[in-house]
């Protein structure tokens, strides 16, 4: 059978997370409903990473197996017209064909996440959803400072959601950088592959270090501790997107 890989864009807001479940309406069940009133078959997609409810992605890769040998950009089109029938706030932004040997989530070298903060009195109207609102000033500055004490190899216990599946805490951080641009901040991390609610762990830590509540010092202590409670709180959902996930043979991309 044909094998399709797909880049998807969401907004995660009222998704219950990208996989599918028995308590709502996830990302997942989206595209495949598309597929089914698209081809009348009924196909399991894998993705290259779940995400939460309330996160949003750029750049969720999926494949799917199809009977059909579509000419890709006509299934795009086909099943981005049965996303918008269905009110879905998903879209295919490409499909390629792939390799039978591709696999969205075994084959991936990268992965890549953003998490966004807006720091300003007011209140988000427009960014509602889009973005973690903090009202008061944080350090970007310190904030990357302590980031910095998290990139390389490590145990990420205290990072890491009580409910991760994962076999192992220990994960290689290629980067977490943390920049700003006006009212908004903007932390960037980069791996191979990320435990459970482990971005979302270091946002509300370096949160605490924006504030002068933790210095690098206590974040590396953080680390070192292998506890749970040793962790800001999690940030929530609404501030992270999933942008880019990078695979063997493709084209260099610019770092995001």
């Amino acid at each position: 059978m044909p094998r399709f890989r797909m880049i998807v864009e969401y907004d995660g807001t009222a998704y219950v997370g990208w996989q599918r479940q028995d308590n709502g309406h996830a990302v997942q069940s989206a595209i495949e409903n598309a597929i089914l009133a698209l081809s009348g078959e009924t196909v399991v997609i894998r993705g290259a990473g779940r995400t939460d409810s309330g996160v949003h992605a750029k750049g969720q890769v999926i494949h799917a197996d199809l009977s059909r040998a579509w000419v890709p950009y006509k299934l795009r089109n086909a099943l981005n017209a049965h996303l918008a029938q269905a009110g879905e706030q998903v879209s295919i932004v490409d499909v390629a064909a792939a390799p039978d040997d591709f696999d969205a989530r075994f084959s991936a070298l990268r992965r890549h996440y953003l998490y966004r903060i807006i720091t300003r009195p007011a209140r988000l109207a427009l960014e509602a959803n889009r973005a973690w609102w903090v009202p008061k000033p944080l350090d970007h500055e310190a904030m990357h400072e302590a980031a910095q004490q998290l990139v390389g190899h490590h145990d990420f216990t205290t990072f890491r959601s009580a409910h991760c599946q994962a076999a192992s805490p220990v994960r290689t951080l290629d980067r977490l950088d943390v920049s700003r641009h006006g009212d908004l901040i903007e932390i960037r991390a980069s791996a191979q592959s990320f435990l459970h609610n482990q971005i979302r762990s270091f946002a509300g830590t370096l949160k605490l270090a924006g504030e002068g509540k933790m210095t690098p010092s206590d974040v590396r202590a953080a680390l070192d501790a292998r506890d749970r409670a040793a962790c800001g709180p999690v940030a929530p959902p609404e501030g992270l997107y999933f942008m880019r996930v990078d695979y063997p043979g493709d084209e260099p991309q610019p770092d995001i």
